[in-house]
């Protein structure tokens, strides 16, 4: 984790892949907190053997366990976690190029296959036809 540079660096992520992600100023606080509390000295979020990283397994508990506890129904994984990041991200105006690499991908297809439009933001996007200025002659 890099504060100054609000970056995190993602060891062996999904499909097994490194990356730089960005690191938001609430989360940067919230982390400083746990890593005060808990002094990791290997992993941020240690194994059993701190020495290892956290297994999936445990990531996949405590998603099923936040959401019976906030009391959602629908179905949520990890998995359904990234697709909301990616989507926000696209909703919010990022470039999908940029929503590529912060999940690692290296086809631009997959990334698309990951970023599920809301009809909002499709109503907002403007027609290039109303970007022209026509002139509507008469007819006669």
């Amino acid at each position: 984790m890099d504060g100054e540079r609000g970056i995190i660096r993602v060891e062996h992520g999904k499909g097994g892949k490194d990356r730089n992600v960005m690191l938001s100023a609430q989360l940067l606080a919230i982390l400083r907190v746990y890593w005060r509390l808990a002094r990791p000295e290997v992993w941020l979020f240690p194994g059993q053997d701190e020495t290892k990283p956290i297994d999936v397994q445990v990531l996949y508990s405590a998603c099923r366990l936040t959401c019976t506890a906030a009391g959602i129904d629908k179905r949520v994984t990890v998995h359904t976690l990234r697709h909301s990041f990616a989507t926000h991200l696209l909703e919010s105006g990022t470039d999908i190029r940029i929503i590529q690499v912060l999940l690692g991908h290296n086809n631009l297809s997959t990334t698309a296959r990951y970023t599920k439009v809301s009809n909002t933001l499709i109503r907002s996007t403007t027609s290039p036809l109303d970007r022209l200025t026509l002139e509507v002659v008469p007819p006669g």
